[in-house]
C-alpha cells in the first residue's frame, strides 16, 4: 500500500516526470553565450506545455552565485565562457510540487566538483529512509564531499516540501550537526548538496540582487494598482515564489514600479536575495525530490 493517497502520489509523480523531462531538455539546450532570460523562459514554458505549473522561477546561478538568480525583466546577462551553471527547477500540479537541479560545467577544471555534488546526492538517496536522524544524513553527505577533496556549503540545505510550500519548515543540512529531528515515512524532501572548493569559506551570504518574490500576507496598501497587483499575486501564486516576468499584464502600467515597491515596503511581499559564496568561489549543486518509504525512498524527479 502507498504511503500517500493514490491521487496525491499521482500528482507528485506527474510533476516529477515533467520536471525530469524539462531538466534533461535544458541540459542539451544551454550553451555559452546564451541569454539567461532565454533559459528561464524556455524552462518555464516547457513545464507549462507538459501540463504542470512552475513551482518557482527557473534559477540560473552562475559561478559563485549558489542559488536564487532568475532573470529580471529585460535581463541582458548571458552564460559566460569557462563558467559553472546551476539550473534549479520546480513544478507543481495542484500544489503538489517537485524540485530538481543540475550543474552544467563549461570549465574542465570544475568537472570533478560537479561529479562530487552528484555523488553526494546519490549517496544520500541510497541511505535515506524513515526513522533516520536528519543529522546522520548530513554527516553522510559531508563525508561524501570531503572524501573527494571538496567542501560542502554549510548554510545551504535540502528541505521538506509541503503542498504549495517549497520549504515546509524542516531542513536537511549537508553537514554533520546536532539535531534530534527524524525523517518520517510519507514525507517529501528535496535533497540538494552544494559543493565548493576546499579553499572556499563554504558559506553563502545575501547578495545585492533579488528577482524572486513571495506573497506573505494581505495588508492594506494605498494605491489601487498595488491592491490589484496584490490580489493577483495571492490568487495566482498562493505562497509559491514568483518573478516580475510573470506580471507582464501589470508591468506595462505607468505606475507599476511604485506599486510593486509598495508591496515590498508594506511586507505584503518578500524578496529572496541571490546567495553568493562568501569567498566568491564557484559552487556546484545536484538535487532530486524524494518520497520517504519505510526502508528507502522513491525518487520523484
Amino acid at each position: 500500500m502507498s504511503v500517500l493517497d493514490e491521487e496525491v502520489l499521482k500528482r507528485y509523480e506527474s510533476a516529477g516526470r515533467i520536471l525530469a523531462e524539462t531538466r534533461e531538455e535544458l541540459r542539451r539546450f544551454v550553451k555559452v553565450g546564451m541569454p539567461i532570460i532565454e533559459i528561464c523562459e524556455k524552462a518555464e514554458a516547457l513545464i507549462r506545455e507538459k501540463g504542470a505549473h512552475p513551482a518557482f522561477p527557473c534559477n540560473v546561478s552562475v559561478n559563485e552565485i549558489a542559488a536564487h538568480y532568475t532573470s529580471p525583466l529585460d535581463d541582458e546577462k548571458t552564460i559566460p565562457a569557462n563558467s559553472i551553471v546551476k539550473i534549479d527547477l520546480g513544478a507543481h500540479i495542484d500544489g503538489y510540487l517537485t524540485d530538481t537541479a543540475i550543474t552544467l560545467c563549461f570549465n574542465p577544471k570544475y568537472e570533478s566538483m560537479v561529479r562530487t555534488a552528484e555523488e553526494a546526492l546519490k549517496k544520500a538517496i541510497e541511505t535515506i529512509h524513515a526513522g533516520m536522524f536528519v543529522s546522520k544524513l548530513g554527516a553522510i553527505i559531508e563525508e561524501a564531499i570531503t572524501s573527494r577533496g571538496f567542501k560542502p556549503v554549510s548554510n545551504l540545505t535540502g528541505h521538506l516540501i509541503g503542498r504549495y510550500q517549497v520549504h515546509a519548515g524542516k531542513s536537511l543540512p549537508n553537514v554533520a550537526h546536532l539535531s534530534l529531528s527524524k525523517i518520517k515515512v510519507g514525507e517529501v524532501y528535496a535533497i540538494e548538496p552544494f559543493v565548493t572548493l576546499p579553499s572556499a569559506v563554504g558559506k553563502v551570504r545575501n547578495g545585492k540582487e533579488a528577482h524572486i518574490f513571495r506573497f506573505i500576507k494581505k495588508k492594506s496598501v494605498k494605491s489601487s494598482l498595488a491592491k490589484r497587483l496584490l490580489e493577483y499575486i495571492q490568487k495566482t501564486f498562493y505562497t509559491l515564489p514568483f518573478t516580475e516576468r510573470w506580471l507582464k499584464k501589470f508591468t506595462v502600467e505607468e505606475s507599476y514600479e511604485k506599486a510593486f515597491k509598495e508591496l515590498i515596503s508594506s511586507r505584503s511581499v518578500m524578496k529572496y536575495p541571490v546567495f553568493v559564496e562568501v569567498s566568491r568561489k564557484p559552487v556546484a549543486q545536484a538535487e532530486h525530490t524524494v518520497l520517504i518509504l519505510e526502508d528507502s525512498c522513491q525518487v520523484l524527479t
